[in-house]
């Protein structure tokens, strides 16, 4: 696997910092799929897991949408692989998943989380409230937030891919 991510400049201001470490842990979970073909990414990690590097990818394609468009921004953004029904749909793949289709829609979830973060305040209320709980957060707690979602699944990641192919590597 290649390596072009970046850590933040150490002496970076926090908002720069925060927003680098979120970069940097969207490039990690890139790189553990770099490469892989479709079967591959699609492969669960060990029985009775259905937790595969296609469907962390899924998953975070709805947590960007979740946080980033429906907290930070109020918009009407339903789940794009889960349903009320189906929490876990996100995790569940299937034949019909290409690596294509789910990359092109976590990169636009991605896209839209950069664009609502823009310019928004760290400590100012987010537009809109988390469905369940009905709460309100601040930018800085969604960064803080993305920054551990994605450390903890880039560790599922991590040992995915070593099993499929032997690729190891932060």
């Amino acid at each position: 696997m290649t390596n072009e991510r970046r850590e933040p400049a150490k002496d970076a201001d926090e908002r720069t910092m925060l927003e680098g470490w979120v970069e940097y842990h969207r490039q990690t979970l890139a790189l553990k799929c770099e490469g892989l073909t479709d079967a591959q990414l699609r492969t669960a990690s060990v029985a009775p897991s259905a937790l595969s590097l296609m469907g962390l990818v899924r998953h975070m394609a709805d947590v960007e949408r979740s946080w980033y468009r429906r907290v930070l921004a109020d918009e009407d953004a339903g789940p794009i692989h889960y349903s009320d029904d189906d929490l876990d749909g996100d995790f569940r793949v299937t034949e019909a998943d290409t690596w294509q289709e789910v990359h092109a829609t976590w990169q636009a979830e991605i896209e839209a989380a950069r664009r609502n973060a823009a310019g928004f305040p760290l400590d100012e209320p987010t537009r809109g409230r988390h469905r369940r709980t009905g709460e309100r957060y601040t930018l800085r707690w969604i960064h803080t937030h993305m920054i551990e979602e994605y450390a903890r699944h880039n560790g599922h990641a991590d040992l995915i891919r070593e099993r499929l192919d032997g690729a190891t590597g932060d």
